[in-house]
């Protein structure tokens, strides 16, 4: 008997992402392999009208070619299969099919795959290690990576990512029926970098994920999280956290498409910007848009979203945009929220009122402001290295 993630294969389209045709839903949008189906992208289309497009060093057009190579490896671990394949590896594209122009020419263009296989039924005791390192200052790569967890099984997975360099990739969750996913996912590239991801993810009948998104360092990082669900019982929890600094473009587009009954997703999205106060027009951008779709089938759904944006000086915008659409009113809850702003004035004088100097009174703000997505993390190393690398955020500008 095929089980619910094995069955569901995405179909493509015939029409290209940039025409107007009318879909039902965001869940309804065009995707393909194919790189050759969508049209090059313009300021004007909605899914790119916030993205530089300029800084995508061709990514977007057709003229990056690739002349560098991205190294992928992997931890060691019991129950667990780690394959280099090619092309034609049948798995591939089972989690999902490209959505965007970008995301479908990594697809074309990349020539060898990782796939990373948890065995039916097996309990890590330790994170599965996956790390990426740009192909380097000045050239370009693409990649795809594939997290497989077969049945009833349970695994963390820590995807790391950093270096130099551009890089586009398709990485692949697929959470088999029963089985329990924690996924952390670090952007820690550097000054140069330009990383342009999609991730999808199927979670199965009875399936859990838990899936962390961290970006703190590039030039331009744009991340794409889709989800959708295979079977009834599916349970989906994003939680994201991003710093930008003064320059960088950090752009998080997600999509959680409850297609099956009786399943539930919750997202919490957080984010602080500091630019640079001097300049005309704010120079360092966040953008986090946030889609959930409710097909008339998904009934019992129960699904919120949020995000949070802190800004700390002059010089910063961020834009967050939350959607909800709903076509079945059989469900047991939904709801989106979002919210921009400074540092609270009330918690900085309550804490100076207690002796405590400003800028120290700024950071046990900020601190306090991603604690609880950081304490999900359940990686302690992870947690002792992202607040560290906030403190160094922090001390950028001397917040």
């Amino acid at each position: 008997m095929t089980s619910g993630v094995e069955g569901a294969v995405a179909s493509e389209n015939t029409v290209s992402e940039n025409k107007r045709d009318i879909v039902a839903n965001k869940g309804a949008q065009f995707t393909s392999f194919d790189v050759n189906a969508f049209e090059i992208p313009s300021g004007r289309d909605e899914i790119w009208r916030f993205t530089p497009l300029r800084r995508l060093r061709g990514l977007h057009d057709g003229s990056a070619v690739a002349d560098g190579t991205a190294a992928v490896s992997v931890s060691q671990s019991p129950s667990v299969t780690v394959e280099v394949v090619g092309r034609d590896d049948s798995r591939l594209g089972t989690a999902g099919v490209p959505m965007d122009r970008v995301a479908a020419q990594a697809y074309t263009s990349f020539t060898e795959a990782t796939v990373v296989t948890v065995a039916k039924d097996a309990e890590l005791a330790e994170p599965v290690i996956v790390s990426v390192d740009g192909p380097g200052e000045g050239l370009t790569a693409y990649g795809h990576i594939q997290i497989r967890v077969e049945a009833f099984a349970t695994a963390t997975v820590v995807l790391e990512q950093r270096g130099s360099g551009t890089y586009a990739e398709n990485v692949e969750f697929v959470v088999a029926d029963g089985a329990q996913l924690v996924v952390v996912a670090l952007q820690e590239w550097a000054d140069d970098a330009v990383h342009v991801a999609a991730h999808h993810a199927l979670v199965g009948r009875d399936a859990t994920l838990r899936y962390f998104s961290v970006s703190l360092g590039g030039d331009l990082v744009r991340l794409t999280p889709v989800v959708k669900f295979a079977g009834p019982g599916g349970d989906a929890d994003l939680q994201g956290l991003y710093f930008a600094d003064d320059g960088q473009h950090l752009e998080q587009r997600l999509l959680v498409d409850h297609s099956a009954p009786h399943c539930k997703s919750n997202v919490v999205y957080k984010g602080a910007l500091q630019g640079d106060p001097t300049s005309k027009k704010p120079d360092t951008h966040t953008v986090w848009i946030g889609d959930v779709v409710i097909r008339a089938a998904a009934e019992a759904t129960e699904t919120f979203e949020l995000n949070r944006n802190l800004i700390l000086t002059d010089g910063a915008r961020a834009d967050s945009v939350p959607n909800l659409e709903i076509e079945t009113g059989e469900i047991v809850g939904a709801g989106h929220a979002s919210a921009t702003g400074r540092f609270d004035d009330e918690q900085l004088f309550y804490l100076r009122a207690r002796g405590i100097p400003e800028d120290v009174a700024r950071r046990l703000v900020v601190r306090g402001f991603f604690h609880e997505i950081i304490q999900k993390i359940p990686v302690p190393a992870i947690r002792e290295r992202l607040e560290t690398a906030v403190e160094a955020e922090l001390a950028l500008t001397g917040v």
